[in-house]
């Protein structure tokens, strides 16, 4: 599922990202400040990862010519989000290397074809099932039960792209409209938490985990990220198993986010894949030996990965919209706080402008530090 290749790409060697986000731009950090050069495509102008890299090309992802001029300039490709042109990608991998391969976007980018990579290889998930229009999808209720969750097959992120469905006797208007497209219908789980866990592999086939952190949302978008999850050993135990069988299973490449519910019972379900750098993960640019940005860089250059040691429990706190702003005035007041501002142009509500992580023992005054942002409503 992933390109092979004899010798590790080394710095000053150019890495090209599809995508010119926050991620891409945390990436291009770490990939810099390792001595490589990198080279961004994404249609915005300045974008948050083109202004910290060596040169942007502006076009559009579907650009066929730009991919293949950014794919000609690089000696690996990556992404940084999973809604890429499979097509297209695959079109450019004779002119450089493309470790994470399109198979892990296949399976990641279709929620059905993921739940059944996950069935296949042994890996629990909420009972689902697959809806093209309203009869099948009352088919589905009736099979699976209420309440459930109608998300659209394909795209769709911090809550869009689905419906809550409490019913089969009283379709909501919502949940009628994504049923004119592929679906799928989700048991919804009663959980205990929301919890992560980052996973990356080598180009020899070593799997290296970090660790599980719980999750807490608002309005469906990632509001703080607490490091490591206050759960059992088992339960990080078994978090980890199913990270190196999922790793395993895609030949990965790069660094993959895994999203679980934790049940009452401490039972994991998968919920969701993330072929790239994840929101959650960010709190180990400053708590861990090794980022998840630097060791997606390691895996697609093919280099040693270290075992992953976090040195300090840790928050993280995303601001979204406005939030950037009060947190810039706060600094002044909070010296524990390590702040990032991902240079967006614009400031809109409920879009991730920054965040913040805050180290300390003690996770509950790591939180009450950030508890000075009253955030978004």
């Amino acid at each position: 599922m992933s390109n092979n290749f004899e010798q590790p790409i080394l710095p000053p060697a150019v890495i090209g990202i599809v995508g010119g986000g926050q991620l891409g731009r945390m990436l291009a950090v770490s990939a810099m400040s390792m001595g490589y050069q990198v080279g961004i495509l994404d249609p915005t102008p300045n974008s948050p990862a083109g202004q910290v890299a060596d040169f942007q090309i502006v076009a559009d992802y579907q650009d066929r010519e730009a991919l293949t001029q950014l794919a000609r300039r690089s000696a690996v490709l990556t992404y940084e989000f999973e809604n890429v042109d499979e097509a297209a990608l695959k079109a450019v991998e004779a002119y450089t290397q493309l470790p994470q391969g399109t198979e892990l976007l296949r399976v990641t980018g279709n929620r059905l074809a993921e739940k059944q990579f996950l069935v296949q290889h042994g890996i629990p998930v909420t009972p689902f099932a697959a809806v093209n229009d309203e009869q099948t999808l009352l088919a589905a209720a009736h099979k699976l039960g209420t309440p459930a969750i109608l998300k659209t097959v394909v795209g769709g992120y911090d809550g869009h792209g689905q419906a809550d469905f409490d019913s089969a006797e009283a379709v909501s208007p919502a949940a009628r409209a994504l049923s004119a497209q592929s679906c799928i219908l989700e048991t919804r789980q009663a959980f205990k938490l929301e919890a992560s866990m980052m996973v990356t592999r080598s180009a020899d086939g070593e799997v290296v985990t970090f660790p599980l952190v719980e999750n807490r949302h608002h309005r469906h978008i990632l509001h703080t990220t607490l490091a490591p999850a206050q759960v059992s050993d088992a339960v990080h135990r078994a978090a980890k198993e199913i990270a190196e069988k999922i790793a395993t299973g895609l030949g990965l490449r790069g660094v993959l986010g895994i999203e679980f519910f934790v049940l009452p019972d401490d039972q994991l379900i998968v919920n969701e894949l993330a072929p790239r750098p994840h929101n959650s993960g960010h709190y180990t640019i400053e708590a861990c030996n090794v980022s998840q940005f630097e060791a997606h860089i390691r895996s697609i250059c093919g280099l040693p990965i270290p075992a992953i040691i976090q040195h300090s429990p840790a928050v993280m706190r995303n601001l979204l919209g406005a939030d950037l702003i009060q947190a810039r005035e706060a600094l002044v007041t909070h010296s524990e706080w390590h702040f990032h501002d991902y240079g967006k142009a614009q400031i809109k509500d409920q879009r991730k402008m920054g965040h913040i992580t805050v180290l300390n023992d003690n996770q509950a005054a790591a939180l009450a530090t950030l508890t000075a942002l009253k955030g978004e409503h």
